[in-house]
């Protein structure tokens, strides 16, 4: 027991220390982020045991929002009480968060033509990264006859109903049907939890936590279609975006898309222009908020559009921990997610075609440049930051 309280027994500057490291050094996206974690925080600090970091990354999983983000979550609160986990998330994701600010408002500002060649090599190498994506997320999540047939279908609806509302209605269709057609296809063996030696969060802590995610998730949807304005639409916007993205990452990318573009909030150039300078930044991809925050607002958005599309995850995570322990082996939830993560691959599927081939392969050229940036990244294993660099020089020269 004192080995466990030693554990969780840490200091706010100590978690600061860590993750400000890693927040300027983790590139590769949530799965090289976890690597990362486990290195850091399991074998050279010992702050828990490999069991439990395994427990703290299957409760992210089975959260929406940003998988990779909400472990450093749990790690800085089980570490240092709500301040380790405040300073964990903000050490995490303020580098890369100032980086696409600042690319956001530089492209509003100073009259960037979003069809100059560098943009262009951009939205060619989104091409590669999310194919990049899709075919390893179907690997994984859709490789069955009946989770691909899910994820097809999925795609096709979208595409044919663009809504952000389609989206919220497939991944709960999704759900329903894992319960009736994936009954009794995941059954596993009991394990003892992990999670006894984390820093346990109250039931109260709990209770209020996934309370007020349900009523800002409700309350700021309501709002957004009675009253409008600026603050409360986009607020609606990114907090709508992190709470009902399962599987983090690049998943992101078809809702916030529904959500910014076709409202008009910036443009679709400049949107997968965003998107592919994103790869090249260290830390969570869903930092994409903070560009698109800025091109709409400034400085003030790029703020409002970070806080919000995280804030979900923080307070899904803190009910996470405490009720883990007795959802883990629900058969019920198991199957439900199975469906909604293959429901996902056909989401990002669908936005592979619309908008990402359809704005970033216009000619030979471009589908050169995304050839080649896929290779670079499935079998060159090059790093995501030296193919944007390549993306946007060769869109230059040749675009």
């Amino acid at each position: 027991m004192k080995e466990s309280a030693d554990k969780n027994n840490g200091t706010t500057g100590e978690v600061i220390r860590s993750f400000g490291l890693l927040g300027v050094t983790a590139f590769g996206g949530p799965t090289a982020h976890l690597g990362y974690f486990r290195e850091e925080f399991v074998a050279r600090r010992r702050w828990l045991s490999e069991r439990s970091y395994a427990d703290i990354v299957a409760v992210a999983q089975f959260l929406p929002g940003p998988a990779s983000s909400q472990v450093g979550m749990a790690l800085g609160y089980h570490r240092a009480g709500w301040p380790g986990m405040l300073a964990a998330w903000v050490m995490f994701t303020a580098p890369s968060a100032l980086i696409l600010a600042l690319f956001g408002v530089l492209l509003s500002t100073t009259g960037v033509d979003a069809d100059q060649g560098w943009i262009r090599g951009l939205l060619a190498a989104a091409v590669a990264v999310v194919f990049h994506a899709v075919a390893g997320m179907a690997k994984n999540m859709a490789n069955t006859r009946i989770t691909a047939t899910i994820a097809v279908l999925a795609g096709l609806i979208v595409l044919a109903v663009p809504s952000p509302f389609t989206h919220v209605a497939v991944i709960l269709a999704a759900g329903l049907l894992g319960l009736v057609l994936l009954r009794g296809t995941d059954v596993d063996p009991e394990e003892e939890s992990g999670l006894d030696e984390v820093r346990p969060v109250s039931s109260r802590a709990a209770v209020i936590a996934l309370s007020l995610f349900f009523v800002l998730l409700a309350g700021l949807m309501l709002g957004a279609g009675a009253f409008g304005g600026w603050l409360v639409t986009r607020l609606a916007a990114y907090y709508q975006a992190g709470s009902l993205v399962f599987g983090g990452g690049h998943v992101v990318l078809p809702l916030l898309e529904q959500l910014t573009v076709a409202e008009g909030w910036l443009g679709q150039s400049e949107f997968l222009a965003g998107y592919s300078a994103a790869q090249a930044v260290p830390g969570p991809l869903f930092t994409f908020a903070s560009f698109l925050g800025a091109v709409d607002g400034g400085w003030a958005g790029a703020l409002l559009a970070t806080v919000a599309i995280f804030l979900p995850s923080a307070l899904l995570m803190t009910a996470g921990l405490h009720f883990w322990g007795r959802w883990r082996h629900s058969p019920v939830l198991r199957t439900a997610f199975t469906a909604v993560n293959a429901a996902v691959v056909g989401l990002l599927g669908a936005a592979l075609w619309d908008p990402v081939f359809t704005h970033g392969v216009t000619g030979v050229a471009s589908l050169t440049i995304a050839a080649l940036c896929w290779l670079g990244l499935a079998k060159w294993q090059l790093p995501p930051w030296s193919i944007a660099l390549f993306a946007a020089l060769a869109g230059w020269v040749l675009l």
